[in-house]
């Protein structure tokens, strides 16, 4: 008999051990079980989002500016913060605990003896809830990689690259060829592919060009200029000459929303978004933890997802433009299998005081060990913190008025940070 569980933390608890191993790169698997389900084909546009950063950005911004035209989107993102249901949005909400437990036992009816890991499982799951809602369009986060990530199982209307790192190398290769190699996995012959930023490594151009993907990609096929605190965007066909800023926090958000737009002027006429839709999309849009800042009694505390050299490179210029009048106190924790050394340097530049935390579980990395892989024996002044959420207790007591606290390296950091500040504790809000 296929399992069966009452909540949705049974089932989710009972997925992490159902597979050997936490990643398992490739489409055979999930796609025998996406086959045997049967799902219905998506008939509205689908976008697919990819890359190293800002992927969580651009989908946000595309599910905020589609819903302010009044459609009802679906969109897949992962990890999550708090709520594994924020993986999962339809209609601008998360998805319930019933709507998921609904879409696992499915997945497990068609699996037969097909052994799938957690993020296969989540993303079946999104496809089914998506199948049953009648969306007018539906977005797609890639998960890791891109060519062999089950998020590919899905032809996308228009794929969208944003940027291209070093990050997972020991799954997608050491440099950042081999890595957008994997990355232009997502694209499509004769379907349009939007490139975040011109800086795309080579492999990404080929693998397009040999497909036979139409290339859209800044400056030639899409540019942005600021004027104060308004910004204006060109297009192949679109202008847009006066355009509020994106909501969401630093510079590279203008790079994100920019792409955005790329990526919705490719998808007319299919879809139709006015200017209006589009400024109340930008104005309005929302995304947890990503330079998120609030005040606590005197005390700036930034929360950021940062977990990889080159976001922890944006999140230092989001600091230095930001500054403030006491010291800048870092709260560092991160996964096992992360550069944690590449992290630190990218933001030293701006840290006064680090503390270290460890997070829990199998995949967290000891504060000590940190220390010891991110520091080595360098003069850095250190404190080792504690587990989360204590450590955001033991580094309270020690700020002051005009400080700011910044609490980075891994959604699981930025999560538990975010619930400890009040800041999330609830859904979002609805963007339709």
């Amino acid at each position: 008999m296929a399992a069966r569980f009452a909540t949705l933390d049974a089932w989710l608890a009972w997925q992490e051990r159902l597979h050997p191993s936490t990643i398992d790169m490739g489409l055979e698997r999930v796609g025998r079980v996406y086959e045997a389900m049967r799902l219905k084909p998506f008939a509205c546009p689908v976008v697919t989002v990819g890359g190293t950063n800002g992927k969580g950005s651009c989908v946000a911004l595309l599910e905020s500016i589609l819903s302010a035209q009044g459609l009802k989107v679906g969109s897949f993102t992962s990890p999550h913060l708090i709520r594994y249901n924020e993986r999962v949005h339809v209609g601008g909400r998360e998805v319930s605990d019933a709507e998921l437990i609904g879409a696992f036992e499915r997945i497990t009816d068609a699996r037969g003896a097909v052994s799938l890991t957690f993020f296969e499982y989540n993303t079946l799951a999104a496809l089914a809830v998506f199948a049953d809602a009648a969306l007018d369009a539906i977005i797609l986060e890639v998960g890791l990689g891109g060519r062999l990530d089950a998020v590919n199982l899905i032809d996308p209307d228009v794929a969208l690259i944003v940027s291209v790192g070093l990050d997972h190398i020991e799954w997608l290769g050491a440099t950042r060829e081999a890595i957008g190699r994997e990355k232009a996995g997502i694209l499509r012959a004769g379907r349009p592919a939007v490139f975040g930023s011109a800086d795309m490594p080579d492999s990404v151009r080929a693998v397009a060009r040999a497909i036979g993907a139409q290339i859209i990609e800044p400056p030639r096929d899409f540019h942005w200029s600021r004027t104060g605190e308004r910004w204006s965007w060109q297009g192949r066909s679109w202008s847009y000459p006066d355009l509020p800023p994106p909501a969401l926090a630093g510079p590279r958000q203008f790079d994100n929303a920019a792409a955005v737009l790329a990526v919705l002027e490719a998808l007319e006429p299919r879809l139709h978004i006015g200017p209006q839709a589009i400024a109340r999309g930008l104005e309005s849009v929302e995304l947890p933890g990503r330079f998120q800042s609030v005040d606590r009694a005197g005390v700036t505390w930034i929360v950021d997802v940062a977990h990889n050299a080159a976001a922890a490179e944006t999140l230092s210029l989001n600091l230095a433009q930001t500054r403030s009048s006491g010291r800048t106190v870092a709260v560092f924790g991160a996964l096992k299998d992360k550069d944690v050394a590449a992290v630190a340097r990218a933001v030293a530049g701006q840290i006064d005081e680090w503390f270290l935390a460890t997070i829990p579980g199998e995949r967290g990395l000891e504060a000590a060990e940190l220390k010891r892989r991110a520091f080595g024996n360098g003069e850095v002044r250190v404190t080792l913190a504690g587990m989360t959420p204590t450590a955001f207790e033991n580094v309270a007591r020690g700020v002051r008025r005009g400080d700011r606290v910044v609490v980075f390296g891994s959604f699981h950091m930025a999560g538990p940070a975010l619930e400890w500040l009040g800041l999330y504790s609830r859904p979002l809000r609805s963007l339709s």
